[in-house]
């Protein structure tokens, strides 16, 4: 029997660098950064005090203004770049099997902000001030279920909760649903506004972010000897992903072909990688596998790189294992030096910029890096500070969350 084929019909993206993918690729590519001082809340107690911040997102310009009110920051988030991403494919839902076509959304933390906010009217008011729309917004699932309510979609509808590979893993399931010939159309990717008072208070805490206050713009700086943690930041990215012959038959534009997923997890620790990236290195390998890709052919990967030193050098390692001396050969870059960390939606937007990548023959930069750390590898090309033109042929994107999670996308130009 022969194997579906999977492909990227439509992109959507809400970010802080832009509201568009356009303008993403564009601002990536231009080495621009999106970090900037918090402007949502008062920071000034806090050791750090910026993030990737989305300071020009107005809900009611994407989504009907009395449906936006029902919802946390992350789902208007998730809902808007939906819009983008099924525009840009040219679905028409009228004409479509509504239950074969279907949504599965990642994020890492949910609706944060909703918790936050009907928190402190509990405490100020009683039990009785809490919001009847308090569940509806904070649940991770509200994502998935206003995208599907917004195109009246019947088909699977999962949400997914895996830390930082949340918006991968969605990604990926949502593949294997078309593969497996369950599914036509998956709407899927991931969404993420945890940069608020408690969220940006817990990463302190963890003393995971980098505290460069006084140069915000140069704080996110993956495979850098210089990093001092990563940069906490929102935004969603959604795709559309089609069966090659639906999309083909009504004449699609086809960004790229997902060709392997692959997802394990360390068994290691709650926050740290393994050391030398086995589970990273080994999600490579299946996902490789799963594309029928010899490792040969890869031409561009793009880094999980959290600019922190843990990560940087476990997903190095991973690099070398899996593609030995190709690992010398290959691009590598890590777009977090621009855009900060979108926790669950991070892996969604990465794979968005891998397909621009093979669509516009360039690889974005990896900002700030400007001295690289040699235990990440002192022959690796990381693509340091300016973007490239190269033809791309095949891409990765790792994705890499606390709780040792590990997935692995690969899509290649059809």
């Amino acid at each position: 029997m022969t194997r579906r084929r999977v492909v990227i019909t439509g992109l959507g993206c809400i970010t802080a660098l832009a509201e568009s993918v356009d303008g993403l690729f564009a601002a990536l590519c231009a080495g621009k950064s999106g970090i900037s001082a918090i402007e949502s809340f008062d920071t000034s107690a806090y050791p750090v005090r910026f993030g990737g911040e989305v300071k020009s997102f107005i809900a009611k310009n994407y989504i009907d203004q009395r449906e936006s009110k029902r919802m946390d920051r992350f789902t208007q988030f998730a809902v808007a770049a939906a819009g983008q991403a099924v525009k840009d494919s040219g679905l028409d839902f009228a004409k479509e099997d509504l239950w074969r076509t279907g949504v599965i959304a990642g994020t890492g933390i949910g609706g944060i902000k909703e918790i936050e906010d009907q928190h402190l009217r509990l405490l100020k008011g009683g039990p009785t001030r809490i919001s009847p729309f308090c569940v509806p917004r904070l649940m991770s699932n509200a994502a998935s279920g206003n995208i599907a309510i917004t195109y009246g979609l019947k088909g699977p509808n999962i949400a997914v909760t895996s830390a930082c590979a949340s918006g991968s893993h969605a990604i990926g399931e949502a593949f294997y649903n078309i593969l497996d010939g369950r599914s036509d159309v998956m709407i899927t990717g991931g969404s993420e506004a945890a940069l608020t008072p408690i969220g940006l208070a817990s990463f302190c805490a963890a003393r995971s972010l980098s505290v460069r206050n006084d140069n915000p713009t140069a704080a996110s700086r993956p495979f850098d000897r210089d990093r001092d943690g990563f940069v906490l930041s929102e935004g969603a990215g959604i795709i559309v992903l089609e069966e090659y012959e639906h999309a083909k038959a009504r004449c699609a534009n086809i960004y790229a072909e997902l060709l392997g997923y692959a997802a394990t997890d360390d068994g290691h620790h709650i926050t740290a990688p393994l050391p030398d990236g086995a589970g990273a290195a080994k999600t490579m390998q299946l996902a490789l596998e799963v594309a029928g890709i010899d490792k040969e052919k890869v031409d561009y990967i793009n880094a999980h790189g959290t600019g922190t030193e843990l990560n940087d050098i476990a997903e190095s390692s991973a690099i070398r294992t899996v593609f030995g001396d190709h690992a010398y050969k290959l691009a590598v870059s890590s777009t977090k030096g621009c855009l900060g960390h979108l926790l669950g939606a991070s892996g969604a937007v990465e794979l968005i910029i891998c397909a621009k990548a093979i669509t516009e023959s360039v690889i974005p930069p990896t900002i700030n890096l400007e001295n690289q750390d040699t235990r990440c590898g002192a022959k690796m090309d990381y693509v340091p500070l300016e973007a490239r033109q190269a033809n791309i042929n095949v891409a990765a994107s790792n994705s890499l969350g606390f709780g040792g999670h590990n997935a692995c996308l690969v899509i290649g130009k059809i």
